[in-house]
């Protein structure tokens, strides 16, 4: 939770037109009933940590930053708290934001002709008590004529005003069209075909992992110090080992997600423990989701892969469900990440491990911690499961073509991630701090063994209140252990 001494300050420093301005661009996240009798942005603040919006202060730099006030974003600046932020996409939405830069373009003039022009759709008393333009939006949203998906009647409005503000109206519409359906899409692709490619989780494929665990059980009785053999392990045998890449994505200037302060240490941190391990890095810093997707592509056409042990791909950017985002706001589904690296697809990589590390949100939960040795029947057990369900999904059986996959992701699925401004993210670091461990050991910890000490210690953090709970997933057939070269 934010520091109460740092909200005073910024509260003091804000007018009742600002806080009537902050108060709009919150309608969609604030019920319009819990913003009515707001007096000053003290309350304001309490609605939104009513909402879990001031676990961080990324969705309050949104509102500052909106609304042109980089002095109090300053105040931010020497809060005490722990730097800590998610990967989840913010909520303050690029319809509120347009509707905010038209109002702060009004002239006078403009807002007196709009309250004529609306009278008749409006009513004379609605129009009467609008003391700005954000007021007759607002009047507007009530009476249905304005919505984030209907800016007709405002739109025509505007043209009667001024064609720029017009204009502006109208890239937001042409902005709001393309997202939506994307999104349409993205929700079919994941709830009915990624599955099929997706690699399978731990608890998925943990049968035919024990069997086989017994199966080397014995021979270790018998042979305590057996040598590796491709039975059993991935050869790692070429220098370079082959390619890790890296999409580093910081700046997302212009949309409705924050700019992930820290991330950079993540990509120092990969890039240290990856090329002593043998790979060869490519880093890829801010592309938009379609240069993510050509980068990939461009991996697959461009590279012979017949001399590469393994392929190692780090995706650093803020994400949901099943997708991670561009520096442009759109989406990348993690399906077109790995697809084009599937035997049948990529047959050089085939029967090779592909290793995905993947830290972003997967969406806007935040995990609770809970003490297993005081749960009761009812109530209190739900509510610890509810967290992990996640978890729980129905198994399903991995293609041919989808072997050799790990996908290490940085939290399980509905819930977010958390990032250190100054440090780094929780996950990649512990992540490259466990591999430096196990590359460094005499012990043949393989891939797993080192992820499963990942979750454990990255469960053991408490990160603004909250829990994280890495998850990793895969379908691969061997074990796989990596020792600096």
């Amino acid at each position: 939770m934010m520091d109460r001494l740092t909200l005073s300050h910024i509260d003091e420093g804000l007018d009742s037109s600002e806080v009537a301005e902050l108060c709009f661009l919150c309608r969609d996240v604030v019920t319009r009933r819990r913003l009515e009798n707001i007096k000053d942005a003290k309350d304001l603040f309490l609605r939104l940590e009513e909402k879990g919006l001031l676990q961080n202060d990324a969705f309050l730099r949104q509102l500052l930053y909106t609304i042109h006030r980089a002095d109090l974003l300053r105040v931010l600046e020497t809060d005490s708290r722990p730097p800590e932020e998610t990967d989840a996409s913010p909520v303050l939405s690029d319809y509120r934001k347009t509707l905010y830069s038209i109002y702060n373009d009004f002239t006078t003039e403009n807002f007196e002709k709009l309250k004529f022009l609306l009278t008749d759709r409006l009513g004379r008393r609605q129009i009467e008590l609008s003391k700005t333009a954000l007021d007759v939006f607002a009047e507007m949203e009530k009476a249905d004529l304005l919505s984030e998906t209907d800016v007709d009647l405002l739109h025509k409005a505007l043209q009667e005003l001024d064609q720029l503000l017009a204009i502006t109206l109208e890239k937001y519409r042409q902005r709001a069209r393309q997202p939506q359906q994307q999104f349409t899409l993205s929700l079919d692709v994941t709830m009915d075909i990624e599955r099929t490619h997706e690699p399978l989780s731990i608890t998925e494929t943990q049968p035919s992992y024990r069997r086989e665990s017994i199966n080397t059980d014995a021979q270790l009785e018998t042979n305590p110090t057996p040598l590796p053999d491709e039975s059993e392990y991935y050869k790692l045998t070429h220098n370079p080992r082959g390619l890790c890449v890296v999409f580093n994505n910081e700046m997302f200037t212009g949309t409705h997600l924050s700019n992930r302060r820290g991330t950079h240490k993540d990509a120092e941190a990969l890039t240290r423990v990856f090329t002593r391990l043998g790979f060869q890095m490519k880093i890829h810093n801010n592309l938009t989701a379609d240069g993510m997707k050509k980068e990939i592509n461009d991996l697959v056409k461009k590279n012979n892969f017949t001399n590469h042990d393994a392929l190692v791909v780090c995706v650093l950017s803020h994400g949901e469900k099943g997708c991670v985002f561009g520096i442009d706001g759109e989406r990348v589904l993690l399906k077109e990440l790995t697809h084009p690296f599937t035997s049948g697809s990529t047959r050089t990589l085939g029967g090779k491990p592909k290793l995905f590390f993947i830290q972003a949100c997967q969406g806007e939960g935040y995990q609770k911690g809970y003490c297993p040795s005081s749960l009761g029947p009812g109530e209190d057990e739900k509510q610890n499961k509810e967290p992990l369900q996640a978890d729980a999904s129905n198994p399903d059986e991995a293609l041919p073509a989808s072997a050799d996959f790990l996908m290490g992701m940085a939290t399980v699925e509905e819930f977010k991630s958390f990032r250190n401004t100054l440090t780094g993210s929780i996950y990649i670091q512990e992540l490259c701090r466990q591999l430096e461990i196990a590359a460094e050991s005499k012990e043949m910890d393989d891939i797993l063994t080192v992820l499963t000490r990942v979750n454990r210690e990255v469960s053991k953090g408490e990160f603004l209140s909250y829990k994280q709970m890495p998850e990793p997933k895969y379908t691969l057939r061997k074990k796989l252990v990596l020792k600096f070269v």
